[in-house]
């Protein structure tokens, strides 16, 4: 027997950039969209077109180019919101205007400051707009959770009436027990006329912890849309963890009753995509993409799985696509070797590309004896860092003098856009400091940094180190990544592909 569809609704470019410190371009945006296709998400909200002519662009980009799933736009109840989500989603194959407005006593009074009907009104009249538009409408019944259950009941079966195909009950501000929020979806189903008719779906924020347990508890009573972020992205503490709810699904499918769409093997490779271009790095102990998902210290557990995989292990590591080979890659090893490698590990080149890869692994294979899969994620994260961004200026040289007994300096040359090499030295109160002083004095853009994060990529004395910067320009943020086996030339690339994003933009 056919186990029921679950419907995976990825909204990492619509609520995952809304996380503090997050902001994507159009590319970056599209680069990610062509990776949840493959991932095989059924619905990508693309963003929220009324919100910037940047978030409309990118919708209206990733709706021509991204053709499998559901393109989704996100708009309030306000007519105008409506008319911005069609336009930007009408070119893609299968769009869908998905329309929100607050539910809760607390936010009609306190944000929207309107009565309950005024807001009963605003959300048929949208769907009704919505619904001329295209055939898929989806409602969202903001911070339903806390909705009195008889307004929640009524404001359902009218938009169901008034066209909507998929219902949404969100847990806005993560505030719902799964049992709860279990028996909130099952009251629903029993109360709501005409609810078997349409699609409910799940939207849980993870304030308590607590977002992919109640997404799960739902899909249980019958919630068959679950949506979220890869990595678990989103506002204040973030929504439910996508790879968390579909490995959740995958593993205890018997139990669960229930499959979905996804080729798991393209989940690590999401995980690090979205990761890398969002700055955001993953901990360690993160549930399925962490770094110590799959990692057994305690004897016990070693010599456990040593004699049988599953004990100690309930899924297997490359069922979620984590790259493992038995290749050696060194300073030897020749382009077929490297092209077969990348290509296990989920990356298809052009010959240019992997020409370019392939210098800059023979670089990285001169200082390191042997090439790990995470040293050729971080040279593929790098490649694509410069590819993304306009390179008007490149780091040429840099060099430091640092000690407690002596104060820091540094000497960069940088390369701009026109071939000139510009030098500049500075002082600092440690070498990074110094370092970033100099290329200020050089490209003479003023911000502010308000983030440095430096972690290393692999295990090692010659481990790669991996710098995440931002920095501030009128408000507005910009993240920079730099990798390198010298953590201060890693640093100066960070901040010089932090200084090429507000330069493209400005």
């Amino acid at each position: 027997m056919a186990k029921e569809k679950v419907t995976i609704f990825d909204t990492t470019l619509r609520d995952g950039e809304q996380s503090a410190g997050l902001g994507l371009t159009i590319h970056e945006k599209l680069q990610i969209a062509r990776q949840l296709e493959l991932l095989g998400v059924d619905v990508i909200e693309a963003g929220f077109a009324a919100s910037s002519p940047g978030d409309f662009q990118a919708i209206e980009l990733i709706s021509k180019k991204v053709r499998k799933p559901i393109i989704a736009s996100l708009a309030r109840c306000v007519p105008g919101d409506v008319d911005s989500a069609w336009n930007a989603i009408q070119s893609a194959n299968r769009p869908r205007i998905h329309v929100f407005v607050s539910s809760s006593d607390v936010q009609i009074m306190h944000q929207l400051r309107k009565n309950p009907e005024e807001v009963f009104d605003m959300a048929v009249a949208s769907v009704e707009k919505a619904k001329k538009y295209c055939e898929d409408v989806e409602f969202s019944a903001m911070d339903a959770t806390r909705t009195d259950m008889d307004y929640l009941y009524r404001l359902l079966a009218a938009v169901i009436q008034a066209g909507a195909t998929t219902l949404n009950i969100p847990d806005t501000v993560g505030y719902a027990m799964p049992w709860e929020f279990a028996d909130r979806i099952s009251k629903i189903k029993q109360n709501v006329p005409g609810i078997d008719n349409v699609v409910i779906s799940v939207h849980c924020h993870n304030d308590l912890g607590l977002a992919v347990a109640n997404s799960l508890a739902a899909v249980t009573v019958g919630a068959r849309q679950v949506e979220g972020c890869i990595n678990g992205l989103g506002e204040r503490a973030g929504n439910a963890s996508l790879e968390e709810v579909i490995m959740g699904i995958e593993t205890r499918q018997e139990m669960l009753g229930v499959s979905t769409n996804v080729d798991t093997r393209q989940i690590y490779r999401t995980s690090r995509l979205v990761s890398d271009i969002t700055g955001f790095t993953i901990q360690a102990n993160k549930a399925i993409v962490g770094a110590n998902a799959f990692r057994h210290a305690s004897g016990i557990h070693q010599d456990g799985v040593l004699k049988e995989r599953t004990t100690f292990e309930i899924m297997d590591p490359q069922s979620i696509g984590w790259p493992s080979s038995s290749l050696v890659l060194g300073k030897l090893s020749g382009r077929a070797g490297l092209r077969s490698r990348l290509e296990e590990m989920g990356y298809k080149l052009t010959d240019e590309e992997l020409n370019e890869g392939f210098k800059a692994f023979k670089d990285l294979a001169d200082r390191k004896r042997e090439i790990t899969n995470a040293d050729l994620e971080s040279l593929m994260s790098s490649q694509r860092r410069t590819s993304d961004v306009p390179n008007i200026y490149t780091l040429s040289s840099v060099k430091v003098t640092s000690g407690n007994d002596c104060t820091p300096a540094a000497t960069v040359t940088i390369n701009n856009v026109e071939g000139s090499f510009i030098t500049n030295s500075s002082i600092g109160t440690g070498p990074v400091d110094a370092v970033y002083k100099a290329i200020d004095m050089v490209v003479q853009v003023d911000n502010e940094l308000l983030e440095y994060r430096v972690e290393a990529v692999t295990e090692g004395i010659d481990a790669i180190g991996d710098v995440s910067i931002r920095i501030s320009k009128e408000n507005t943020v910009y993240v920079g990544r730099g990798s390198d086996t010298d953590i201060i030339v890693a640093s100066a690339k960070a901040y010089i592909n932090a200084i090429n994003r507000i330069l493209a933009v400005n």
